[in-house]
């Protein structure tokens, strides 16, 4: 009896062996994954990101030197982290397509948020967004919490009234779209992004007049560096430090601050 305990023991710590690789292995963009999507991703092995639902994705496609536009439209995961985001002011014009954020895994954020537009709907609440300045409804996803971080950088703003020009009126909140002009999905899909008020934000196309995002545009900036910080500090990097710049954009990515 004592000798078939241990053999089954020992069969059980090789498959946990197999399955799980040891965390000193795990690349450290695949740990914050996991840190900022834990009650979704539970492991990595093998190349793979592991899912609490058992299901995998790759992390490598082992695919070298990708073009720009191959990383936007062809991402892994490990492609995400491929541009580092910095928090802060912003200290000169991002170089040319460099848009850290921008690349991005769609079937991640799918697994994360849901992959049909009922699918993320199920998940969205009504806040109110800077009751005291500003007093206007938003849907937004509570999955990782977004509404109540939304609510926490609503409270700040809420106290600053010199700021209430950038938000009222907010621009979009949850919107199952594609981006314009590309067959990519755009981030308002999960109901995870907001874009302040369009009034005062630059955006690079707005800008040149132009449906291509291979025109390079002069950066432009409106949006006061207090609402970025708040932002930032909550999760969220901002649009503003893309070369291919949306200063009104503000997108809940924290496994990138």
């Amino acid at each position: 009896m004592r000798v078939a305990l241990i053999s089954i023991c020992l069969a059980f710590c090789s498959l946990l062996s197999h399955n799980h690789t040891k965390a000193d292995t795990i690349p450290e963009a695949a740990k914050k994954l996991m840190k900022c999507y834990s009650d979704f991703v539970i492991g990595f092995a093998n190349n793979q990101l592991i899912f609490k639902d058992k299901t995998m994705m790759i992390w490598d496609d082992g695919i070298k030197n990708k073009s720009f536009q191959q990383l936007l439209d062809e991402p892994d995961l490990k492609d995400m982290f491929i541009q580092k985001y910095s928090t802060g002011l912003l200290k000169s014009p991002p170089a040319v397509n460099f848009d850290p954020g921008r690349i991005r895994n769609t079937l991640f954020f799918e697994k994360i948020y849901g992959s049909t537009s009922q699918e993320v709907k199920n998940n969205l609440v009504e806040i109110i967004w800077c009751p005291k300045i500003v007093g206007q409804k938003i849907m937004v996803t509570k999955v990782n919490g977004i509404d109540k971080k939304l609510l926490q950088i609503s409270k700040e703003l809420d106290e600053h009234p010199e700021l209430k020009k950038y938000c009222t009126d907010i621009g979009g909140t949850f919107n199952w779209r594609n981006i314009k002009g590309t067959t990519r999905h755009s981030m308002h899909s999960f109901g995870m992004t907001m874009d302040i008020n369009t009034n005062y934000a630059n955006y690079g196309e707005w800008e040149c007049k132009c449906t291509t995002e291979a025109t390079i545009v002069p950066y432009v900036n409106r949006i006061p560096q207090m609402i970025v910080d708040i932002f930032e500090k909550h999760g969220f990097i901002w649009g503003g430090k893309w070369s291919h710049f949306d200063t009104m954009h503000f997108e809940y990515r924290p496994e990138l601050l």
